[in-house]
């Protein structure tokens, strides 16, 4: 009896594939541990909630940091992950010679709405693995910020947060790495109308 498995890549195999243009620009497409991913469309407070994030990212960190919209952070053994937003560490050739390693990441910040349970579970997982200190979801279905801090393993091989804080529209959140920056939610969220 044959039992039918999914084919796993490895980063060389879905970097050829995408050299290859396998994958064009309608598809947005990730590798998490060897699968690829179609990612969800992005719904219209998705796009203003990442818009005005960048905006407001961009003035506090100036170029203390890298900001990176939608770009892969390379994890190991075999993700290749495209949060909607990284602030990683300023480095001369800016990611030219190879993606941003954990060691280079300083936040990943995922806007969930419709991909809000993919975003709690398998990315929170991958991230926790993969060493990310700090991981944000900006979650649009209860207009909230869940801040993830402080990753573990279990004895028995499961990842996640050790710490968890929710903060409100109206609060403000330290940027991770840099003491004197506070981001202004209020600014982040889209408006309610």
């Amino acid at each position: 009896m044959t039992i039918a498995t999914a084919k796993r890549f490895t980063l060389e195999e879905y970097n050829r594939l995408a050299e290859l243009g396998f994958f064009n620009e309608d598809n947005r497409v990730e590798l998490v541990r060897g699968e690829i991913i179609q990612m969800i469309a992005k719904g219209t407070p998705h796009s203003v909630c990442g818009t005005r994030l960048n905006r407001e990212i961009i003035k506090l960190i100036g170029d203390r940091a890298t900001a990176r919209m939608q770009e892969p952070l390379q994890l190991p053994p075999n993700s290749l992950p495209e949060p909607d937003y990284a602030v990683v560490r300023n480095r001369e050739d800016d990611y030219l010679t190879s993606h941003p390693a954990p060691e280079d990441v300083v936040i990943v910040i995922e806007i969930s709405d419709s991909s809000l349970s993919y975003d709690q579970e398998i990315k929170l997982k991958l991230y926790a693995e993969s060493g990310i200190q700090n991981y944000w979801i900006f979650n649009l279905r209860e207009t909230i910020l869940e801040i993830y801090t402080d990753p573990y393993q279990t004895t028995q091989g499961v990842f996640g947060y050790r710490l968890k804080q929710i903060l409100l529209p109206t609060d403000q959140a330290s940027l991770p790495g840099f003491q004197d920056i506070v981001l202004d939610l209020a600014k982040v969220f889209p408006a309610l109308i």
